[in-house]
């Protein structure tokens, strides 16, 4: 009897996993099945190293032959968009905050500009008739608004005539009147071109507007940028901007036309076949302002406005196409509106 119970006894201890086994079979069945997945994983850690080695390598390309930053332009680039978006699709009173605090970032970056050119530029005239242009726009009726204009021009004049009659340092007559007409410029060229946009905005549904024009212009510049980066052979004008080629122009028609025809038809309620008349008018100004500025910083001797957007270079470099397609697009939506309504 003792030996059946020790029998007995044996089999359930027999029975436990891992008894009767040689020792570490199971871990030995787990080491061999755990080879094929490491081997995976470090195949896609592989393919993760180069994709980036190839992108970091492409990005350098990039930086070399245009002097940005790809990655950080692209990231800015976004968080300025998603912005705008979200300012333009709510409530229009965020993006007029946002519309009036770039154009005096502008504003100064523009003066900063002109003076490290030896050029004498008031700052404070400038901020100051730059606020009253930006919101009698918005709050004002049109008259005023240009009445705002008129009186901001003035007094920016008078300022700088003030302050070299008190500084009495020699500066020449040919001088002074340089910088008289650089200040008389900048809030025109900046606030007054930038305010219209806000002219715009405060229509009924401009918001859907200001946002048609804005992205036809970006999609005009990024068209032009990956055309000209990829295809470009031909230089459009070398003594303003050398790096601008006819292959990029081609590549910034094409994105302006297709996305006026989309927006007009799906953003605007208007004819498709009048998004090839809103994207083509926007082409043009957009392309006159980014050569407009281009002779400008030229002018001034420098490459970029300032380095407050890394990938970008200045506020005023980003405003260059948009700011002239602002009073543009302000005409095409007198013109173009009593077609949506038909």
């Amino acid at each position: 009897m003792s030996d059946a119970s020790d029998a007995a006894g044996v089999a359930p201890e027999s029975a436990t996993p891992g008894q009767g086994m040689p020792p570490g079979r199971d871990r030995v069945g787990a080491e061999h099945q755990s080879p094929p997945i490491r081997t995976r994983r470090n195949e896609f850690e592989l393919q993760v190293a180069h994709a980036r080695a190839e992108f970091e390598e492409a990005n350098e390309r990039i930086k070399q032959r245009t002097g940005r930053d790809l990655i950080l332009a692209i990231v800015i680039g976004v968080a300025i968009g998603a912005v705008v978006l979200v300012a333009l699709v709510f409530v229009k009173w965020p993006f007029l905050i946002f519309g009036a605090g770039v154009a005096l970032l502008g504003t100064f970056e523009f003066a900063r500009a002109l003076q490290a050119s030896g050029r004498k530029v008031d700052v404070v005239p400038q901020l100051a008739g730059g606020v009253m242009i930006l919101l009698s726009a918005y709050f004002l009726d049109l008259w005023l608004h240009w009445v705002s204009l008129l009186v901001a021009v003035v007094l920016i004049v008078v300022w700088r005539l003030l302050g070299q009659m008190i500084a009495r340092d020699g500066r020449r007559y040919a001088a002074v009147v340089d910088d008289v007409l650089a200040g008389a410029l900048l809030p025109v060229y900046v606030s007054f071109l930038a305010s219209l946009a806000l002219v715009l905005l405060r229509q009924e549904h401009g918001e859907w507007w200001v946002m048609a024009f804005l992205i036809v212009a970006i999609a005009s510049d990024t068209g032009a940028y990956v055309t000209g980066l990829t295809l470009g052979r031909h230089p459009m004008a070398p003594r303003i901007s050398p790096k601008k080629t006819w292959e990029g122009f081609a590549g910034a028609a094409l994105a302006a036309v297709v996305a006026g025809i989309l927006l007009s038809w799906l953003m605007l309620g208007l004819p498709w076949w009048s998004g090839i008349i809103f994207g083509l008018v926007i082409l043009g100004t957009a392309t006159a302002g980014d050569l407009g500025e281009s002779m400008l910083k030229r002018d001034l001797g420098i490459k970029d406005m300032s380095s407050w957007l890394p990938g970008h270079g200045g506020v005023l470099d980003r405003l260059d196409s948009i700011l002239p397609s602002a009073p543009a697009a302000l005409a095409l939506f007198y013109l173009l509106t009593p077609l949506a309504v038909s």
